[in-house]
């Protein structure tokens, strides 16, 4: 259970501008999904009429649960207490699974898999730069250091590295680096998210509290963003993988037929 030890660590509002940024990074890095979406459509050759019907899906799945969390956020079921279920942790799960799910659809499929989108899917990734409000929130005394310092710094290094480890790629000499990005990447998201759990559920005894893990705006990166940042990272290795196998027999024989 968060125990806070003031009034202000339970109704704690940061400055406009630590709004803006906490807001503005999570945005941003749905909204370069979206466009990838759209990019990787057009390549896989569906035409701009589906392409903008998956980016479009896309934006509105994406934008209806920010949404929808900042609702559930703002009648406090997020909030860590004793003997509640932990609903934050139910809804990053839930989302990542949903966002896993639909990447299965046929259509979605092949705008992932479309020629170059291995380097296109690290760009949203740019935007973790933003992680740099965990350590304002830090700074102002509203999140122990043993969280927000590895969350924060991991995010910005991420953000630093995402657009080099994506020109490498699209340059055809960068896999083993995004190979590396990736594992760096979700290795950051789990150990923030493990912290978060950790300090945010009380069940490491810290001062200051974490609670605002689960208050807005904070709220909307672990229920959000981090369930997005690790479906594109599992995508992003499942397709740098999926390039590097060898095309099956039948697909060989049929192509030295055709060269023949």
């Amino acid at each position: 259970m968060i125990t806070p030890t003031t009034l202000e660590d339970v109704v704690y509002n940061p400055p406009a501008y630590v709004w803006a940024i906490t807001i503005g990074g999570p945005a941003a890095v749905a909204a370069v999904t979206c466009a990838v979406l759209y990019s990787g459509a057009k390549r896989a050759g569906l035409g701009t009429r589906s392409a903008t019907l998956v980016a479009g899906a896309a934006a509105v799945l994406l934008g209806g649960w920010i949404t929808a969390s900042a609702v559930i956020a703002g009648h406090g079921w997020y909030e860590a207490q004793a003997g509640r279920v932990p609903w934050l942790a139910v809804a990053a799960a839930g989302c990542l699974a949903t966002l896993l799910a639909l990447s299965r659809i046929p259509v979605v499929t092949r705008a992932l898999t479309a020629e170059g989108m291995a380097a296109r899917l690290l760009l949203p990734h740019s935007f973790r730069v933003a992680g740099v409000f965990f350590l304002l929130y830090m700074a102002f005394g509203h999140l122990p250091a043993v969280f927000a310092l590895p969350a924060g710094l991991g995010d910005i290094a991420a953000g630093i590295a995402a657009p080099l480890a994506a020109r490498r790629l699209a340059h055809g000499t960068g896999r083993r680096a995004a190979l590396w990005f990736n594992a760096f990447g979700i290795t950051d998201l789990v150990v923030a998210t493990t912290l978060g759990a950790l300090t945010g559920y009380g069940l490491l005894d810290v001062t200051p509290s974490a609670a605002p893990i689960g208050e807005l705006p904070l709220v909307l990166i672990p229920t959000a963003t981090v369930p997005l940042l690790l479906a594109l990272h599992i995508t992003s290795v499942s397709t740098l993988v999926r390039a590097t196998r060898p095309a099956p027999l039948a697909d060989r024989l049929h192509f030295g037929a055709t060269s023949s």
